[in-house]
This record gives C-alpha cells, structure tokens and sequence, in this order.
C-alpha cells in the first residue's frame, strides 16, 4: 500500500513543479518535463516491482500502440482548437476524443 501512497504523491509533485516552472518563465524546464514520460517511467517502475519485466514490456507495447491511435489525436485537438475555443474547451474536446478512441483501441486491442 505504501507503494501506491508514493506515486500518488509523486505524480502529484511533478504535476505541480510542471504548472510552476510554465507560469514562472522556466518553460524550457517545464516543456522538458511534460514531454518526459514521468508517468509511464513511475508506472513501470512499480509495475516492474510488483508484477515483473514482462508485465512492463506487454504494458509497453499497449501504450506505444496508443499513444498512436489516442494520444496523437488528443493533442492535436489542443493544438488545433485551442486558438479558436480557448484552452479549457479544447482541453475538453480533446479528452473525450481521448477516451472515445482509447475505449475504442482498449476493446481492439489483442497483442
């Protein structure tokens, strides 16, 4: 249990030192940390540690598969909209499109 009470911390603490970094003029630090996969690193580290390497390399291969098929379209519904609805509303578009096409790949998805 003490595992999952970290990276709830943890993903909470980079959340917040990405949102800091972008608003106080360090966007470069920020920008590197929002594209570094932080997520999927403390993921596998703790998927690692409880379940194996296999588990991680077979949960590797289901998120690179759709990053492609759900992530993409997700980001660019942000890039696309957000100069045209705003940031909130396109953030909002593109997370149920998100869910849309990750519900649609989940159900797909054999590998």
């Amino acid at each position: 249990m003490l595992n999952y009470v970290f990276a709830f911390f943890a993903g909470g603490a980079i959340t917040i030192a990405i949102t800091y970094f972008e608003t106080s003029g360090f966007p470069t630090i920020s920008r590197l940390a929002a594209l570094f996969p932080i997520f999927t690193w403390l993921s596998y580290l703790f998927i690692g540690k409880l379940s194996g390497a296999e588990a991680v390399s077979r949960h590797a291969l289901f998120v690179l598969f759709g990053t492609i098929v759900a992530w993409l379209p997700y980001m660019f519904m942000i890039y696309f909209f957000a100069p045209k609805i705003g940031a909130t509303k396109s953030v909002f578009l593109g997370i149920i499109v998100f869910i849309v096409l990750a519900l649609i790949f989940i159900k797909f998805y054999k590998i």
